[in-house]
């Protein structure tokens, strides 16, 4: 397989499953705000740290409000990270390299650019908002679908679970650290307002909330939650869970010997971690969380100079916007 067609497939997978993400964010958000009594500071500027996009949206909104932020994540075209243009991005990068999958998986993010093109100003509004975001979760799940039952065992399939699976450990850390820094009480044995209900979105935000209750069996605590999220080896959103079957993957590639040495650096930091000590720090909880997304740029980068083209003259249409945080070192 060609580098332009393996890179073209790695980030076309990581811009479907950061739409899915940030539709699952914003859904989350508006229920939550809608159970919350109006003078808890919940806000919205979080969801703006989670997608690392603060610079880019400064750049254009003075406030945190909740028109600015939905259009923002959702059909702003200027912000790199919103789902209309990471479902743009995720089609030019199939567009150029469909002939290697099924023509039912092409035609389905083109279908599904096009509706979300349609439809993504009128979706900002809240009375049509829930009805948007479900339609585009349930199309990027339709995609995951289709390419699991569709697309043969080979390079094209691995490059595309290489990229979903370091998109998603990734935003999975994004909504720890932030949600964590305003949940965790800087004393142990202190319970702050409506924390159950808080950590439930957190947990819902990833799909996760349903399954934590079947393997806790215990009240939605933050330790529990951040074990759960963080080492459970069988959630496939938690980071353990990523990391493992992006081992798994890489064993299917030739020359995997230092992406396979980086991803086990990282996990074995996430499986030794101790979540209570990290609990009980929200500070610690950063600066752990600030490690493992420096892990994840070291696993990217490791990948891209093992398989990927990275000639000044070759032209890339899958950068990702910068990041806030020293660990993301995609380009733009």
């Amino acid at each position: 397989m060609l580098s332009r067609v393996a890179e073209n497939l790695y980030w076309m997978a990581r811009y479907i499953e950061r739409a899915e993400d940030t539709a699952r964010l914003l859904s989350v958000n508006s229920h939550l705000m809608l159970d919350l009594p109006r003078h808890l500071p919940l806000g919205w500027a979080p969801l703006i740290e989670m997608t690392g996009t603060l610079e880019a949206f400064n750049a254009r909104h003075t406030s945190f409000d909740e028109r600015s932020v939905v259009y923002f994540l959702c059909a702003d075209a200027q912000n790199s990270s919103s789902i209309l243009s990471a479902l743009a991005s995720a089609r030019e990068n199939l567009r150029t390299t469909r002939d290697v999958v099924p023509r039912e998986i092409w035609e389905e993010v083109n279908q599904l650019y096009l509706n979300v093109a349609d439809h993504a100003e009128n979706g900002v509004s809240p009375r049509r908002r829930d009805a948007f975001l479900k339609n585009v979760i349930r199309g990027c799940q339709t995609l995951t679908g289709l390419i699991e039952g569709t697309l043969s065992h080979g390079p094209a399939r691995t490059f595309i679970e290489l990229g979903r699976q370091l998109e998603r450990a990734d935003m999975t850390t994004r909504i720890v650290d932030v949600r964590s820094a305003s949940l965790l009480p800087q004393n142990p044995e202190e319970l702050l307002p409506f924390e159950n209900l808080q950590w439930m979105s957190v947990l819902k935000s990833l799909t996760a909330y349903q399954m934590y209750r079947q393997q806790v069996r215990l009240r939605v605590r933050g330790p529990d939650v951040l074990r759960f999220l963080l080492q459970d080896p069988n959630l496939p959103r938690s980071i353990a869970c990523s990391l493992e079957t992006l081992g798994h993957e890489l064993q299917l590639l030739p020359r995997q010997d230092r992406v396979v040495a980086t991803v086990s650096l990282v996990r074995a930091d996430v499986v030794d971690a101790d979540i209570q000590a990290l609990a009980h720090s929200p500070s610690k909880l950063h600066a752990f969380v600030d490690e493992l997304q420096i892990g994840f740029a070291a696993i990217h980068d490791t990948l891209s100079a093992t398989y990927f083209v990275n000639s000044e003259g070759v032209p890339r249409v899958t950068q990702r916007q910068s990041q806030s945080h020293a660990g993301d070192h995609d380009n733009d």
